[in-house]
């Protein structure tokens, strides 16, 4: 990989994509000579727990994910708290808020996504809160500890995983979702019904299909929502109404941006020397082509990997199964594979009631399969998927003896 060896490569981002891309290539021995740009002052830290056991203990610090010797170490030249403000693409430099610029052959934008704000509500009120960073994490646990109640805006997978900790913390919480039923992006009807009964069951007031019309603050506080045209007193409002992705710098640089920056199967822009990876980038579905984006440490960490082979001259393009989780409160949350728009479904009874999983079927194609509280289910379905071996529907019973019988033997 003669060009990174005699080119600058910049990294843009201090999330799970940049730190993953890091690690690909020092394995390579490819890292020396890599700069990387962190908005946040913090080393590349784990973002899942940030909405789980971090906010319940005051004792719980962030998960780097490694040292700050290993980057100096491998030649990593770290940027902390000290952001990009602009690329200039015609001279191959990054200017940073520092007022340095660095020179790049190749650069790699991993900028992530921003939580989502609601209009007309300002951004600044002292009991509102929305989480993305550690200082934002760091905050909404003072928040938590201290309120008397808490609302939470938004039943995806942040808002659902933030009610169920200020759940186990014994606070009364109200969820107010303006769709008709909760995760309606990742989901099937069949397990957000589960999802819902669930958090019911553990004592969440839970609101679907809500319009929340006004706010009643005075500048410093907000004191009330007006829902359905009803006054909701608030103590804490905590915002879990999705994420945009960053994409002021690729825009401001001319990149080709559609709800992310746009990028081909090995991860390039519209710029050849320029390269997106993680929850900022648009990119075609394998086999199918359509265009997606999406939010997880999986997208994020495979999506490095391609990054990485194509920076090294091993080109390969993105084909890695789509996986998730999410903790909430007692409940696990698995899915391999992307929810169909249509087909058929299969339902695996687990152990217990709150464990199963469902098999969502296009035709023979087993497509995607979404598990409570059935981790064994979840891994054996990936290894099918990944495979690209469907048990027939009538074996859906069981995954795992599924797998068994289609694997060639070892």
């Amino acid at each position: 990989m003669s060009e990174l060896s005699t080119d600058p490569l910049v990294i843009i981002g201090g999330g799970h994509a940049a730190a993953q891309l890091c690690a690909a290539l020092h394995e390579a021995g490819q890292a020396r000579g890599v700069h990387l740009v962190c908005e946040e002052a913090e080393l590349p830290y784990q973002r899942p727990p940030l909405s789980k056991s971090f906010l319940k203990s005051a004792q719980e610090t962030l998960a780097i994910h490694r040292p700050e010797a290993w980057y100096a170490d491998a030649g990593i030249t770290l940027h902390r708290a000290d952001p990009a403000l602009a690329i200039d693409r015609a001279a191959r430099r990054v200017r940073l808020r520092s007022g340095a610029e660095l020179p790049y052959g190749r650069l790699v934008l991993a900028t992530g996504a921003r939580p989502r704000h609601l209009p007309g509500l300002p951004a600044e009120l002292a009991n509102v809160a929305a989480l993305r960073t550690a200082a934002d994490a760091l905050r909404l646990r003072d928040q938590l500890h201290a309120a008397a109640s808490v609302t939470v805006l938004g039943g995806g997978f942040i808002g659902l995983e933030i009610a169920a900790t200020a759940r186990a913390l014994g606070k009364p919480v109200t969820l107010l979702e303006s769709m008709p039923r909760l995760l309606s992006r990742g989901l099937s009807a069949e397990m957000a019904e589960h999802v819902l009964a669930t958090h019911r069951g553990n004592g969440l007031v839970l609101r679907l299909g809500v319009r929340v019309g006004g706010f009643e603050h005075d500048g410093t506080r907000l004191q009330a929502l007006q829902v359905d045209g009803e006054r909701l007193p608030v103590d804490l409002l905590v915002l879990g109404i999705g994420a945009a992705p960053e994409t002021t710098l690729a825009a401001a640089a001319g990149l080709a941006v559609d709800n992310g920056i746009v990028v081909d199967s090995l991860m390039h822009t519209s710029d050849p020397a320029i390269l997106a990876v993680g929850d900022c980038c648009n990119f075609p579905e394998a086999g199918t082509g359509r265009r997606l984006r999406l939010e997880s440490v999986q997208n994020a960490n495979d999506q490095a990997r391609t990054a990485a082979a194509t920076l090294l001259g091993r080109e390969a393009p993105y084909r890695a199964l789509p996986w998730f989780w999410s903790d909430q409160g007692g409940l696990r949350l698995q899915m391999a594979g992307l929810v169909p728009a249509e087909g058929s479904r299969h339902r695996r009874p687990g152990a217990t009631p709150a464990s199963f999983s469902i098999l969502h079927y296009v035709g023979d194609k087993l497509v995607c399969v979404e598990s409570a509280n059935a981790p064994l289910d979840h891994m054996a379905a990936r290894k099918l998927l990944e495979a690209g071996l469907s048990p027939a529907p009538a074996q859906a019973c069981d995954p795992a003896v599924a797998l068994k019988s289609l694997l060639p033997a070892n």
